[in-house]
């Protein structure tokens, strides 16, 4: 969880305030995989003081995963570096607060998911679904060929509404892709872009 802390401190501090301006807010994680992440910026919108007004719509290609992602169960073991990595992202509270443990694992509080909703989705060849403020497709794209990362780009400037944020993996970009013009970089520390057309 909170992998990447330098990307979470830039959501909050430059994307945070974009979101407050929208009534209801939507955000996408794309390959969303075991639900870290998820469950991530879900404690990061609670803290911001909009994860009530927000609709999170996590997708992955495999249905195992996405049925691990919504247990909110975590290895014990993980925790005390999760904690370290959501103290590193300007986590607000106890980290301990957001869930229970036994012996092995950590469960996530079940409110965590209250406003998650988990589907099966193939960037390849599955089109848009909705118009996002905010898609997360972080870590997915390293996967693909030159021809698979263009097609997904694409897919994914059409699920953001205009001026909406779209965050890559730290060793992803959309430089060299056809959508690039559409974007900018307001913080070239962090691989998060803005739609600008």
């Amino acid at each position: 969880m909170f992998r990447d802390p330098e990307v979470f401190v830039a959501l909050r501090r430059e994307v945070i305030p974009r979101l407050r301006t929208y009534p209801f807010i939507r955000i996408w994680h794309a390959g969303c995989s075991t639900g870290e992440e998820v469950y991530s910026l879900a404690i990061l919108l609670h803290e911001e003081g909009l994860y009530d007004r927000s609709r999170l719509y996590a997708t992955d290609l495999s249905d195992g995963v996405i049925e691990r992602a919504r247990k909110r169960i975590f290895p014990l073991s993980a925790m005390r570096d999760y904690t370290i990595a959501y103290q590193k992202a300007g986590g607000r509270e106890n980290f301990s607060s957001y869930y229970t443990t036994d012996d092995k694992y950590a469960v996530l509080r079940k409110w965590l998911g209250n406003n998650v909703v988990f589907s099966q989705h193939n960037l390849v060849c599955d089109g848009p679904f909705n118009e996002f403020h905010l898609i997360l497709c972080r870590n997915v794209m390293i996967y693909f060929d030159q021809t698979l990362r263009c097609r997904v780009h694409q897919l994914l400037h059409r699920s953001l509404s205009r001026f909406g944020f779209l965050g890559v993996g730290k060793k992803e970009s959309i430089r060299n892709t056809p959508v690039e013009a559409y974007f900018e970089q307001p913080n070239p520390a962090v691989s998060i872009y803005r739609r600008i057309r």
